[in-house]
């Protein structure tokens, strides 16, 4: 493996950065890329472990995958039960009991309000976005999808022509799947804040849109994050989304909303268009929903899924039945008293410490963001060098911390377990603000 890579715990030491590719490595395709050659063999909490000893706060979570944690303890007895039983239940030809029981406990946790009461699982973010786009065109009988500059939807040949966040996920790729037309989000017409109403201005261009890219007779659905997640955590404007829903309204279009990274508690509720006010007609979940196994899925109104004929949506891993357990025990522990106050709590303590640092540096750091604990640090990348926000991931990791990069313009994206504790919060502003420092020598004259 990587034991010449081996940093002593707790003493400041962490090789992780310098270590080469283990044995085994030179077998991965080079298409897939990572941070880091570290190999993680095991996870508790807030925390991973190499194979060779070393142990990093993991402030990405698998890119918001292990919301509660890694091997949460009632989850991982939930899994532990349901090994014993039935791994693989095929939807295709019967229910098992945890899928059952999980469609009960997904429509109590719907936004209120909503008429999302009936539920198609996958197994992943890109399938089910896949999956509300089927569905959208068959209950609508129309083709085409608008989606928004910034926005991050999958891999797959539709999701990554749905994609408009980096140019790496689409290039050399095409021809790409046609029927999409790309709307401009304001956040990357509004640097540095040149918009009067964004969110007026928004509706506008996609009034522009219809009359000049795609009649609202051909337009299914328009879909959005309701925060950017590989775009650059971006939040909405104020209004932004009910703008959106009242346009779908007007213009009969169907309002979809992908929830893959925001779903699951990472805004402080347990979907982030709560915090906004809006019902979606397709709400598409992943990542969160079964703290590491692979599960997603969409959900819709009965009416709207009756749309579609029987045999039309599925998959051979869709719904399985131990991640379906996970996702039970997922949800149950989410509904505990006080879970989501201390998301709101602790994403408040990340917030206001990098606000701070932003105060006493503000040349360098050009915005804090985000809701609950989904939170971006932007730099001013009219100062840095470009690649600087790596730059400081890198640094965070030599300093036994797992931060990554996202969206174009030099940001930083902070995706701790909702589980984080007020100390390991307190210990990653300190490694932050180091590795920030680090960074910024040379660059320019940092104060921090």
């Amino acid at each position: 493996m990587a034991a010449a890579c081996a940093g002593a715990p707790g003493s400041g030491t962490f090789k992780g950065p310098s270590c080469p590719p283990p044995s085994g490595a030179e077998r991965i395709g080079a298409g897939v890329g990572r941070m880091s050659n570290l190999v993680l063999e095991r996870g508790e909490g807030s925390w991973v472990y190499t194979d060779d000893g070393e142990r990093y706060l993991d402030f990405s979570t698998g890119i918001g995958v292990v919301s509660l944690g890694h091997c949460h303890p009632k989850v991982m007895a939930a899994v532990h039960r349901q090994v014993d039983k039935i791994w693989h239940a095929q939807v295709g030809i019967g229910h098992h009991p945890q899928m059952l029981e999980l469609t009960g406990k997904l429509q109590k946790i719907m936004p209120a309000g909503s008429n999302l009461d009936t539920f198609i699982f996958v197994t992943s973010g890109a399938e089910a976005v896949e999956s509300a786009v089927k569905l959208a065109r068959h209950a609508t009988g129309k083709p085409n999808i608008i989606v928004f500059q910034g926005g991050y939807h999958g891999r797959t040949l539709l999701t990554m022509s749905m994609t408009t966040n980096k140019t790496i996920y689409r290039a050399g790729y095409g021809p790409h799947a046609p029927g999409i037309f790309v709307a401009p989000h304001p956040y990357y017409c509004d640097r540095p804040g040149k918009l009067a109403d964004p969110t007026q201005w928004t509706v506008e261009q996609l009034e522009l849109l219809l009359l000049t890219q795609t009649t609202k007779e051909e337009t299914a659905a328009l879909i959005i994050e309701p925060v950017l997640g590989e775009g650059g955590y971006v939040p909405p404007p104020e209004g932004l989304l009910k703008a959106l829903r009242d346009f779908c309204n007007r213009r009969g279009l169907l309002f979809i909303v992908d929830e893959v990274q925001t779903g699951f508690g990472r805004t402080g509720r347990m979907f982030a268009v709560e915090r906004y006010g809006v019902s979606p007609d397709i709400l598409v979940f992943a990542k969160g929903v079964a703290s590491g196994l692979p599960l997603a899925g969409i959900a819709a109104s009965r009416a709207l899924m009756d749309a579609q004929p029987a045999g039309c949506q599925g998959g051979t891993y869709a719904g399985n039945a131990v991640a379906c357990a996970a996702a039970n025990a997922t949800i149950e522990v989410m509904s505990e008293e006080g879970f989501f106050q201390n998301v709101e709590e602790r994403g408040m303590q990340l917030t206001q410490g990098l606000q701070v640092l932003q105060q006493a540096n503000p040349e360098l750091i050009r915005e804090v963001r985000g809701p609950g604990l989904m939170i971006g640090v932007e730099f001013n990348d009219q100062k840095v060098e470009k690649g600087f926000a790596s730059k400081v991931s890198k640094a965070c990791l030599s300093r036994g911390m797992i931060v990554l990069s996202t969206g174009v313009f030099e940001t930083l994206r902070l995706i701790p377990p909702l589980t984080v504790s007020s100390s390991e919060c307190q210990h990653a502003l300190a490694v932050l603000e180091a590795a920030i420092k680090e960074a910024a020598s040379g660059a320019l004259n940092s104060r921090l």
